[in-house]
């Protein structure tokens, strides 16, 4: 028996979720004419309110189209410090937009209105890049699974507004929030200007992801989509998946985060343990102690079959997700229980 807990990325699909794929009628997307991959765009673009939506192949593209698309070479995108398009995108948004960044400094990583403001850069002084963009990203991954207050979000808004610029949101475990909270989907889809949602995560499909916002915005992030080679052919496959995930997958969240916070209680009070972040949906990051590194770590919980990630020099994240069965946890806190150093 594995228990694995790397990451949500690798679930494998449910059974229906299976029928629900190999019974998908199929077209071709680069010609727009895949069914099941409009029905898929139209069903999310529906939900969040937002006029158009586009599948692609991962967070990391659905992202940074976002970004090309919303700014132009040597302009500014303002993000935290341990934000998922800064850090972990291949440099993106450098290769891709030709844009600078500003980072945050955040022990969460969730930005606020005010460091935000301040972060602007002046418009009326030629040696700073011109701000354009900010990226949120809800839930924060480095950050340990915390969300955003809705209502900080609203103020952010409103700081952009006033200063012109673009609002995007990095909502690969969007739904993880949206499940602890009492946000619609719509809700964000009022404020931002444009949103990615992961599909591959918590909600389990194979793969895919999905970048929301107005018609002209996807209409440019499809061109765009296509010069970096992310167009597909019968891709309705896939995006069945992605339906049936939003039909079914999306209440069932809360048992991913009712398992995180039984494996950070089993991790608290241990004495190879320095600090455990904050539970607060599927992510478990913890400190270990100063003699002790994550990789060290790792390796050994690998050889007694649970397997997770460094984070860190002494981090190390969990991830729960629907394939942990009950079995699997409850050896997980067994091994966890047994640990000496």
């Amino acid at each position: 028996m594995i228990a694995d807990f790397r990451s949500d990325t690798i679930t494998q699909p449910t059974a229906g979720m299976k029928e629900a794929m190999f019974s998908a009628p199929l077209g071709d997307d680069v010609f727009g004419d895949d069914p099941t991959v409009n029905a898929l765009q139209d069903k999310v673009a529906k939900l969040f309110g937002m006029e158009a939506a586009l599948f692609c192949a991962s967070g990391t593209m659905a992202n940074q189209l976002a970004i090309k698309v919303q700014t132009t070479p040597g302009t500014q995108v303002i993000c935290a410090d341990k934000a998922h398009v800064y850090l972990y995108e291949g440099g993106g948004i450098a290769a891709n937009a030709l844009a600078t960044t500003k980072t945050l400094e955040s022990d969460s990583g969730l930005l606020t209105a005010k460091n935000i403001g301040e972060a602007i850069n002046p418009t009326d002084d030629i040696h700073f890049p011109p701000s354009v963009l900010v990226c949120l990203e809800n839930t924060m991954n480095k950050g340990g699974g915390v969300y955003y207050d809705f209502e900080e979000i609203k103020k952010i808004k409103t700081v952009c507004e006033e200063n012109n610029l673009k609002l995007h949101l990095d909502g690969a475990r969007l739904f993880n929030a949206l499940v602890e909270t009492k946000e619609t989907p719509k809700d964000y889809g009022q404020v931002f200007d444009s949103i990615s949602i992961c599909l591959s995560k918590g909600l389990g499909c194979p793969i895919g992801s999905v970048l929301i916002g107005s018609k002209a915005l996807i209409e440019k992030a499809r061109r765009q989509r296509k010069a970096w080679g992310g167009g597909w052919r019968q891709a309705g496959l896939l995006a069945a998946a992605g339906i049936y995930a939003l039909d079914h997958h999306v209440e069932r969240l809360k048992e991913d985060h009712a398992v995180a916070k039984e494996i950070g209680e089993a991790l608290k009070g241990k004495s190879w343990v320095k600090k455990v972040y904050p539970v607060k949906t599927n992510i478990v990051i913890f400190e270990l102690a100063n003699s002790i590194l994550a990789k060290d770590f790792v390796t050994l919980l690998e050889k007694q079959n649970v397997k997770c990630v460094t984070f860190g020099k002494h981090l190390v994240r969990f991830v729960t997700h629907l394939d942990l069965s009950q079995k699997q946890i409850t050896y997980t806190k067994q091994v966890l229980g047994q640990l000496n150093f």
